[in-house]
Formats: C-alpha cells, sequence, structure tokens
C-alpha cells in the first residue's frame, strides 16, 4: 500500500530531480537577484576607481541591482583578480577589473592563477593615459633633464609605479634601456601614493597613470611626457614618446572577467550591461576627465585579444631579461 509518506516523498523527489535537470540557463534568465560585487584592484579615488565606478553605476540601472565596488589593492593589481579565481563562485555575482599585470605578472614570476585558464573574460572596455610627472619645483624641466642628470648619476633617478610588472614599469625599463641608463624603481600600490611620493620628494618621478591628473592641473606637478599614440587633447604641452624618439605607445586596455565557468548566459548580460555604460554619454563625460576613452570588444573579442597579449609580452619580458626562468 503507498503511503501519504510514500507519496508526498515521491513527489518531492520528484521535483528535486527536475530542478537538478533544469537547464542553467533557466537560472541564467533570473539573474542578477542580488547586488554584485565588482573588484577594484587599485585604492580608491585613482583613474580605474573613477571610471569603474561611473561604468558600476550605469550597469547597475541595465541590470537592477547595485553592482558595488570592492577596491582590494596589491601586487600590482592581481591581489584582486587572483582572490576572485581562487574564493569566487562562476554564478556572475563577483567580477573584477582586470589590469594588464594579469596577463604580465605570471610571466614574470609564479603566481596562484593562470591568465588563460582561470577567468572568465566579459568585456574590455577602456585604456589609459600614462605619463611621467616631477614635482613643480623639480630641477626636471623637460624630459632631456632627466636623462642628462641620469647619465651623469647613474641609478640614482628613483621613479614610483603602482607596483612591479605593470605596464609603468616595463616602459620606463624600456626607456630605460634605450637611452642606456640606470633608473631605480619604486614600487607603490596605486596612484595615491605615488602622488604622496613624488610630492613630497620620496620618488624623483612619479610613472602612472592620469590619477595625476588634479595635480598637474593644479600645477603642483609637471607632466614631463605621455605614452599616448598622439599628444593629450588635454595637456597638449607634453610630447609623446614617440616624439621623444621612442617606438613606443603604452595603454594598456583593460576590461572585466569573472572567475572561470560562469554560464555564458550570464556573460552576455553583464558584456551588454557594461557596453551600455560605456556608450553612456556621462561614463564617456567622466572618462574624458582622465583622458580614457571607449575600447569596447565583447567577450569572444576580449578572450582572443588576452592570449594575444600573452604572447606578446612573453616575448618583450624575455627580451628585458624579466620573464622568469623555466
Amino acid at each position: 500500500m503507498i503511503t501519504r509518506f510514500s507519496r508526498a516523498f515521491a513527489a518531492g523527489l520528484a521535483v528535486a530531480v527536475a530542478v537538478a535537470a533544469a537547464p542553467a540557463t533557466v537560472f541564467a534568465q533570473a539573474y542578477p537577484t542580488k547586488p554584485i560585487t565588482l573588484i577594484v584592484p587599485w585604492p580608491a579615488g585613482g583613474s580605474s576607481d573613477v571610471a569603474m565606478r561611473a561604468m558600476a553605476e550605469h550597469a547597475s540601472k541595465t541590470l537592477g541591482q547595485p553592482v558595488v565596488v570592492d577596491n582590494k589593492p596589491g601586487a600590482s593589481g592581481t591581489l584582486g583578480p587572483a582572490t576572485m579565481a581562487a574564493t569566487a563562485k562562476p554564478d556572475g555575482y563577483t567580477i573584477s577589473q582586470m589590469p594588464i599585470s594579469v596577463v604580465r605578472i605570471p610571466i614574470m614570476q609564479k603566481t596562484t592563477f593562470d591568465t588563460l585558464k582561470d577567468f572568465t573574460y566579459i568585456a574590455q572596455l577602456t585604456g589609459y593615459t600614462f605619463g611621467i610627472t616631477a614635482k613643480a619645483d623639480s630641477q626636471f624641466k623637460t624630459w632631456a633633464d632627466v636623462i642628462k642628470f641620469a647619465k651623469e648619476n647613474p641609478g640614482k633617478v628613483t621613479y614610483g609605479t603602482p607596483g612591479t610588472g605593470t605596464s609603468l614599469h616595463i616602459g620606463m625599463e624600456m626607456i630605460a634601456a634605450k637611452e642606456g641608463i640606470k633608473v631605480t624603481h619604486v614600487p607603490f600600490k596605486g596612484a595615491a601614493e605615488t602622488n604622496a611620493a613624488v610630492l613630497g620628494g620620496h620618488t624623483m618621478l612619479q610613472v602612472d597613470s592620469s590619477g595625476w591628473k588634479p595635480l598637474v592641473d593644479a600645477g603642483q606637478l609637471r607632466l614631463l611626457n605621455i605614452w599616448t599614440a598622439e599628444r593629450s587633447q588635454v595637456w597638449k604641452d607634453s610630447p609623446t614618446l614617440k616624439e621623444l624618439g621612442y617606438p613606443y605607445v603604452f595603454d594598456s586596455p583593460f576590461g572585466i572577467a569573472g572567475p572561470k565557468g560562469m554560464d555564458p548566459a550570464i556573460v552576455a548580460k553583464l558584456q551588454d550591461a557594461f557596453k551600455k555604460a560605456i556608450e553612456d554619454p556621462g561614463v564617456i563625460e567622466a572618462l574624458r576627465k582622465y583622458d580614457m576613452f571607449p575600447r569596447y570588444l565583447d567577450a569572444a573579442a576580449y578572450t582572443k585579444s588576452v592570449a594575444e597579449l600573452v604572447e606578446v609580452e612573453g616575448k618583450a619580458l624575455k627580451d628585458l631579461g624579466l620573464a622568469k626562468k623555466e
């Protein structure tokens, strides 16, 4: 005889089986149902933080849930993504900004993450304007002054960056190698620290993204050169590296990613929300203040671009003698 308990148990079991068998896209259709954490692997207040907060606010409106910024600086911008890869579920509720150091650092040293295997790339968004600054009352009035001093005083020129392996560090070493000079690198966690270091005379130069903008505009720092392909429309008097005789352009495009194994339907929702954000006039204006501009790639194109960067950066770092020994 089938008891009432047996019938209830059977019914419950059937529901459980049906839920377990439901395709992931059913759950993805409801996404998101709670706030999303966006890790920004730099301190608050820098150009990366300002840009990502502007995009997060707009993406929140599209997604119908808050996108909450969590600043997690450290390890040259890789601490946040590495923590996400190690601890976050691939459910779309934890994502991270992905600086180019995520590509570069594993080539230089052993890391807890694999650039190509441990992340789901969602969208490329924008890139940086980099430059070298000195304190306004510094002896360095032009870049030529820096080169002259460095040649006369090997190793005495100190420069601060957001960390070892960042584009600022590698770019500066490439410039130094081209000039045949020796300079001393001092790594920090982000623009707030590099700003304070150069203002306080703890480093002679700052090499960073445009988090130095307010200090340059206020006349406290002097922008000696800029690393974009063309002169900035904001800082028109600062020469590009190419104008100074270096065959380099550094802008380090970046985007967002989640842990490996994310549902493609959730990736598509996030991709589309951030695409709308990067196209919003208010976000574009927020980026423009730091001389940053939209450089959108969808998930497929961004994933391909990262793989290509791994190859390019691997060769460049090997040529500089900065790649780890196999």
